[in-house]
């Protein structure tokens, strides 16, 4: 009996204490009356629920403008020749061009019959001219005129920035670039101008900007421009970190090219070694040099040695040529 009396009153205990801590702490600790507080000013408050929508449809639309630039980067990774041409700076057409190649080819031909060099190494020879010295010029022009576009872009960008600051638009911001920025900036930025003025929209013609100059930089500042017209924000700030961005990747890429130059003159030296030897020996004994081109074997012996060594450049190249 007296057991019984005991877990009666054991469970008693235990289901009051239940019903107090369901019922009577929340109103002593105050949580109830904090949920009450909080929910009125959550429902008091539209600007709390409009800034958690804006900034959740804030990040939609830069996701989504992220996508696209980068399907459309997707798309323009193997330009058209035309379009090669026009990253080069040049204003041929590809009718132009293939007449220069074929052009160049003939001449290479020309000179392979006139040294004597055989029938077989003049049409190689034209090929190489035709077809390899073109689209070299080609990449060289390109690389020189992207070199001088990054050197200017991160002062163009502070233009910018200053004239918004001082409460230019940005329309006007970029016409003081075409006024004032070298070549050739000064011709992609009145080109975003010309194409903004026949109704495309801004953001859109500094996209385009990535398809004539495909560099990291230009990319940037097209996606800076982007998200800033579809979905707001300070572009001011926006910009001016964007210079910062710039400026510290031109001081690591000449850091690199500081690091890397070591390995660059050791490679200039060790490709015209073969040459220098044979010009002194050419020099000092030509009787001894000059079976390497008059008879058939020696002729295959040079082709051979200048197929490896051009084989050593390129893989010395590609080991002293960074990326980041």
């Amino acid at each position: 009996m007296p057991m019984q009396t005991m877990a009666m009153f054991f469970l008693a205990a235990v289901a009051c204490g239940g019903i107090a801590w369901v019922f009577v702490y929340p109103i002593l600790s105050g949580e109830r009356k904090a949920a009450r507080r909080m929910e009125s000013v959550t429902r008091a408050d539209p600007v709390a629920r409009a800034s958690r929508v804006t900034q959740k449809s804030r990040r939609d639309v830069i996701e989504t403008t992220l996508r696209e630039l980068e399907e459309r980067q997707k798309k323009s990774r193997r330009p058209p020749l035309s379009v090669r041409i026009a990253q080069a700076g040049l204003d041929w057409s590809k009718r132009k061009f293939f007449v220069i190649a074929a052009g160049i080819g003939l001449a290479c031909f020309a000179f392979g019959i006139l040294v004597g060099a055989g029938l077989l190494a003049a049409v190689a020879l034209a090929f190489a001219g035709a077809c390899g010295a073109p689209l070299w010029l080609l990449s060289f022009l390109k690389k020189r005129r992207e070199a001088a576009f990054i050197e200017a872009l991160p002062d163009a960008v502070d233009i910018i920035v200053r004239g918004i600051k001082a409460g230019l638009p940005l329309h006007d911001s970029l016409r003081v670039i075409t006024a004032e920025s070298p070549e050739p900036l000064r011709s992609e930025f009145r080109q975003i101008i010309e194409t903004q003025a026949i109704g495309v929209p801004l953001a859109d013609a500094c996209a385009k900007l990535y398809e004539r100059m495909p560099l990291p930089e230009a990319n940037f500042f097209g996606i800076v421009i982007a998200i800033q017209q579809r979905a707001g924000g300070n572009l001011a700030e926006a910009l001016g970190n964007l210079s910062r961005v710039l400026r510290d990747r031109k001081k690591m890429k000449a850091k690199i090219r500081a690091m890397s130059q070591e390995a660059k003159t050791s490679a200039w030296i060790i490709g015209a070694l073969p040459i220098v030897v044979i010009l002194m020996v050419y020099f000092t004994n030509p009787n001894y040099i000059t079976l390497l081109w008059t008879t058939p074997l020696g002729r295959v012996m040079l082709a051979g040695s200048a197929v490896w060594m051009l084989i050593g450049i390129l893989v010395m190249k590609k080991m002293i040529s960074f990326d980041f």
